[in-house]
This record gives C-alpha cells, structure tokens and sequence, in this order.
C-alpha cells in the first residue's frame, strides 16, 4: 500500500477504525502526517534511573526506576477492584496499581524479574508510601530501552490513558510512521533559507525529534521545527499585510492645520511625553501615504492614550474630515466624551455623544449634522455602527479596547465610507513583543512607554486574611480623607463548595462595617441598565465604596478613588491584576492596590503575586503572565488568535525565533513581493488552507 502523509491513520499497524476515531477526537490525529508532528511534550533520558528513597516534593516528574515485582495482589471488589504490585528497586520499595486489564497484566509481570518502570509517583501522606498508578513497564532490552540516549514523552488525554494508549504506544506508532514517511519527505523551506540561517534538514530534524541521541541535536532539530512552524506564520501575516497596504486606498491627510496648532500651542493640559510625540508623528506619517492606517497603540493606563487620540482625530478635522471614537460601555463612552468636550469645545469644534440612552430628539440632531458635516466628532458605543448613523465623511475611527468589540462589528465601520477610514486601535492591556508581533503582525505598533510626569505610581501589597482588620482600618482612613474605595470579589454568589469570596457576601459585610458609607454593587449577572446606574452613582461620588467582580476592569474612570482592594487575588491572572489595579492612581492622591489572599500558596501563586508588588509596568507584568501561564488566554482576547495551531513553536518561549523567522519572512517578500516560488506557495496552501483574513484584526 502507497503510504503519504495524508494517509488515513486508520490503516497504520496496531491502529484500526476504533482507535483511528479516538485519536482524531482527543489529540486531532487523522493522518500519518499528524501522528509525525504528535511531538513530545518532554524527554526521558533512558540511561537515567531514579532511586525511590530519593523522590520528593508534591509535584513529581515522571521517573524511571529499575527493579523487580516482589508480591502481587488483588484488591477491592467491583468498581474499586485493583491489582497491587510491590515494586523494589532494591533498597526501598513502592506500590505499582492497576485499575484495568487486571488479569492480563497479572499474567504478564513475572515477580523476581527485572523490570524497567516509568510514570509519575504519587505520595499517599497517611502511608507515607509512594505509588505509581498504570506505569510503563519494559525489560532492560526491549526497543522502547534498547536504543538508549533521551526517549520522548507524548501528550495524552485521559480517555486514551483509559483506553490502554500510552505514551509508548504513541512512541511505537511514531516509529511506524516515521518509517514509512521518513524516506521520501522533501524540503519545505528554501536552500538559501536553510543555509543563511544554519538549519537542521527537514528529515533529519523529524527523525531527530523522534529520537534524539543528545541533548545538544535534539535543540537543533527543535529549533528547525519551530523556526519553520514560525516563518510560514510569518509569512502567512505579512504577505497578507503588505496587500492590503498596497490595495487599500485611504485618505491622504497633508495638513496640520489651525485645530491641531492651537490646541498644541494654547490648550494642553500638560506637556506631551517623549513618547506621545513619537506616537503622534507615526500617525501622522501613516495618513499622508494615500493607504489606510490600521495602527494599534499601546500603553498602559495613564500613559495619555486618549490625548494621542485626540490629536490623531484633530488632524483628521484640519484636512476636512469627520472622526468619530468608539469605546466598549457606555459609561467609558461617556466619559471619553466628556474629557473630550472639555478639552475641544473652546476650539468650536462640535463633539456629540451617540449611545443606546440617547433620546431620539438628540439622534435626529446627530443624524442631520453628522450627514452635512457640522458634527466634527462623535464618540458612542457600538451604536456607533448603526446602520441608520452615516457620516459625510468619516475619516478616521478610534475604536478604545479593541478585544471588546467582535470583528464583524469593526468591520461595520468601515462601510460608512467609499473610502475606509483610518483606524486607531488603543489597547490598555499591554500586549507582550513577541505575541504582538504574530497575533497583530499586519497591524502597525505604537507604544506609549512614558507616564506624564507626576503622575504617581499606585504601591502595591500583599496582606492576609490575618490582616484583615488592619486593611478595613486603612480603607477607613481614606474614606474620611474624602477618597472612594474599589472592593473587587471573584464570585457573584457564595458556594459551599468553594473557598472563594463573594461579592453578594461582601456587599452586606462591607455596608455593615462601614455604615456611615453608601455602598453600590456591580456584577455581570445584573442588568446592563441597573449596571450603568450603580457604576455612574460611585463615578458622581454619590457612593462611596464600589463592590463588584471584574466587570470594572475596563470602563470607569473615578480620579478620586485611591484604593482598589482585591479578594482572592491568588485567583486572577496577572495582566487582569494589572488591569484592576489601573482603576486607581488616576488622580493627585496617593494610591493603592491591596491583594489579599490565604497565608497557604503554591510557589507558582506566590510569585505571580509578588511580580504585582514589584512592578507597575504593564510590559514588564505582561511577560511575566505570558511565562507563567502561556499565551493562550492572552491570545483569545486578541480575536481569532493564529490562524493555525502551532505544534511545536511556543510565543512564551520562543521571542528569539519569531523575530528570525519574521526578518526572513520579510527578506523573502522583500525579493519576491508576489510569492512566485513555488516551493513556498505550495507549502503555505497546505498550512493554510482555511480561509483566514488577517486584515480583520484591526
């Protein structure tokens, strides 16, 4: 039988349909080729063994022991029945356990015979006693040893661990593969590629992978593998990104104008940051090329984002343009329409407010001067993209929080023109280099990296339960100073079964505590209408402590608040810590962040929390997150995420490989603009051969 690596897996020896169907659910492998790129998660060195009396700590690796089987025994009836051997390495011994195919393995394992054994211990404190539940089990010189050198662990599920599939047999299966595959795989990146960049050969670095003789070639082929998964990605976002730069055709915006001028000249709050002039100037080079700008800018909360965008918005006005701003709630819309008001209106420039409370009155004043051009900018919520809201000219969309808005509601408003308007995209959530640069590479980057001088940084601490009256008695202090007070609560409701606070619990002990307070209470299960009345009472000061879950992280700005207290705090992840914490220090007074959590953490926990108390950098908290927990949540507030999954490449570890397989990528399209090789056509119609347009993410 012809074998290629579309080959249904079905017909790989050992396989079948049955394992065939489980497979293709648990870990997506259909096909010869996706058992050869089933890697493994780690590696174990065959000639290392481990001796029992030397495991400890609660979270074992995988080991290997060499031993023999003393005693077997039967234990338990029914769905508890299991078979127990004792397994000694000979100086201590531990309990081996099966729960399945009792009988066979009885007959299999011989007591008094050597064995090689690999799985990961448990400790059973009461005993004292460690145990290793469904081990692999070889002889000294069967084929999973005999090779020697680092053999690889492969991921599995449950379900397949349940079904008598283990690592090895994925091993075995692999080798199958790899057999038949291995002899007529071709090259997938180009010589000059693999030589300017010193690679490993495809072939080599597969068969490697699989079965790597040391450590130093397994970090060769793994790097080829990675490098290749990241440079089609690459590849993938910038063809695409250079296209729709060359096929969109944007406004051209060559003046700065009386607008711009004077409001620099006369009315600036306070001086501009090095950074918000940089800023500034890439935004204005964008809108002078004829193309459409789609930029993102990023910087943390109180690094003038809303100022940069204000004069992104008066140099759309200078050159005869419309802007308009769209932000997530309407309480932040509000807000950035009043900032916006203040800042403006001694311009005569006309601004105006578009939400769902806006009285039909108001709309028809909105809709007569947004069509004849008398309204210059128009901030709102997504009522922005209304189909009944046309503009005379929109020439420039700032849309605030980009992640909470769906791509087919951006995409909305860019049909309010013949020609699309620029979009400024501003993002608070600081979005790490590496991962910014795949997820958004076809956007263009700004990062505001300054706070306006005087601004205060919020001190952040780490208190106890057993601290508990202390930080009450601190909040106290700050009330009376005339100060608001954020409580955040990870729950809405209190749960038997859960240790975690809540914020209807919370609500009741916070108003009986601090009786002389009024006390509001926003969570996600309340109605949008009832949310927007509590949130806009704490902004007017007609309350005076905030209880809510992470509802607030986006959408209020209440200068006057200086502490925000976080329950539970070892619960959330840092870069929404981050984003809580940003709540507060937006005015003159000193501020707060006060994590409280149990005494008892996990060394993990631990030092998440005290990367918040060491740093207020957003960039700096943002790595840390996406080292401690991986990019997947990050990347899912970034819309789609990567249009394939990558297999063997991680944006966690691997920033050193974007950035090469980027700088390739963009050598290659520097050369050869419209792709003709046909080596990398053909390769990126395999990889990508699901529909995904980048130029959606924007």
């Amino acid at each position: 039988m012809y074998v290629a690596a579309t080959t249904d897996i079905m017909y790989l020896k050992g396989v079948g349909p049955t394992r065939a169907k489980m497979l293709a659910k648990e870990l997506s492998i259909q096909t010869y080729g996706d058992m050869a790129t089933h890697f493994p998660s780690s590696y174990l060195d065959r000639t290392s063994f481990q001796l029992i009396e030397d495991f400890s700590g609660d979270q074992m690796p995988s080991v290997q022991v060499k031993g023999r089987f003393v005693t077997f025994t039967v234990q338990g009836e029914g769905a508890k029945r299991r078979l127990v051997g004792l397994f000694s390495d000979g100086r201590s011994t531990m309990e081996v356990i099966w729960f399945r195919r009792i009988e066979g393995i009885r007959k299999a394992y011989l007591p008094n015979t050597e064995y090689i054994i690999f799985g990961k211990p448990t400790l059973f404190k009461a005993s004292g006693r460690w145990s290793m539940v469904h081990p692999e089990v070889d002889t000294p010189g069967s084929v999973a040893t005999a090779a020697g050198g680092l053999r690889g662990v492969y991921p599995l599920t449950e379900r397949l661990r349940n079904a008598g599939i283990t690592s090895r047999t994925i091993f075995t299966w692999v080798q199958g593969v790899l057999g038949a595959l291995l002899p007529s795989m071709t090259e997938t990146l180009p010589p000059e590629i693999i030589s300017r960049c010193r690679l490993m050969g495809l072939r080599e670095a597969m068969a490697t992978v699989h079965n790597p003789s040391s450590a130093k070639v397994l970090e060769q082929a793994r790097y080829r593998l990675k490098f290749e998964e990241l440079f089609y990605l690459q590849l993938n976002i910038q063809l695409y990104g250079r296209r729709r730069k060359a096929a969109t055709e944007g406004y051209r915006f060559p003046r700065i104008g009386r607008y711009f001028n004077r409001f620099y000249s006369e009315m600036l709050p306070f001086p501009l940051t090095g950074a918000q002039k940089r800023v500034i100037k890439e935004i204005h080079a964008d809108t002078i090329t004829g193309r459409q700008m789609n930029r993102l800018v990023q910087g943390d909360v109180g690094s003038g984002k809303t100022l940069v965008a204000l004069f992104a918005m008066l140099i759309a006005l200078d050159n005869g343009k419309q802007a308009c701003l769209m932000a997530p709630t309407e309480i932040l819309a509000t807000q950035h329409y009043e900032t916006l008001h203040d800042l403006v209106a001694p311009l005569g420039i006309n601004i105006r407010l578009l939400t769902g409370s806006t009285r039909r009155k108001e709309r028809d004043i909105i809709d007569t001067q947004l069509r004849d051009g008398s309204l210059h900018i128009l901030v709102g919520t997504h009522a922005l993209i209304e189909e009944g809201v046309v503009f005379r000219e929109l020439g420039l969309a700032v849309i605030d929080e980009q992640h909470r808005f769906g791509v087919a509601q951006r995409a909305r408003l860019w049909k309010k023109n013949f020609i699309p308007p620029h979009v400024l995209v501003m993002t608070a959530t600081p979005i790490p280099r590496t991962l910014a640069m795949t997820v958004y590479g076809d956007l263009d980057v700004s990062v505001i990296d300054e706070l306006p001088p005087g601004r205060k940084p919020v001190t952040t601490l780490l208190r106890y339960e057993e601290q508990r009256m202390d930080v009450y008695r601190s909040i106290g202090a700050q009330l009376r100073e005339g100060r608001q007070i954020y409580i955040v609560y990870p729950a809405i409701k209190e749960n038997d079964k859960s240790e975690l606070h809540s914020v209807e619990e919370g609500y009741e002990e916070i108003r009986e505590i601090f009786r002389d307070y009024k006390v509001a209470m926003v969570h996600g299960a309340l109605k949008p209408a009832e949310k927007e009345w509590q949130m806009k009472q704490f902004a007017e000061h007609k309350a005076h402590i905030l209880v809510a879950t992470t509802v607030i992280e986006v959408g209020v700005n209440v200068p006057n608040a200086s502490v925000m207290v976080i329950e539970n705090a070892e619960r959330f992840g840092l870069s929404q810590l981050h984003q809580l914490r940003g709540r507060v220090g937006r005015g003159a007074a000193k501020s707060y962040c006060i994590l409280m959590s149990k005494m008892k953490l996990a060394s993990e926990t631990r030092k998440r929390l005290e990367v918040m108390t060491s740093t207020t950098d957003g960039f700096v908290v943002a790595e840390a997150d996406l080292k401690m927990r991986g990019p997947g949540d990050m990347e899912g507030t970034l819309q789609s995420g990567l249009p394939v999954e990558l297999k063997v490449a991680s944006l966690t570890h691997d920033g050193d490989i974007v950035a090469a397989a980027r700088t390739a990528a963009g050598e290659v399209l520097d050369a050869d603009p419209d792709l003709t090789s046909g080596l990398l056509r053909t390769e990126m119609r395999r990889r990508f051969d699901r529909a995904f347009d980048w130029g959606r993410i924007s």
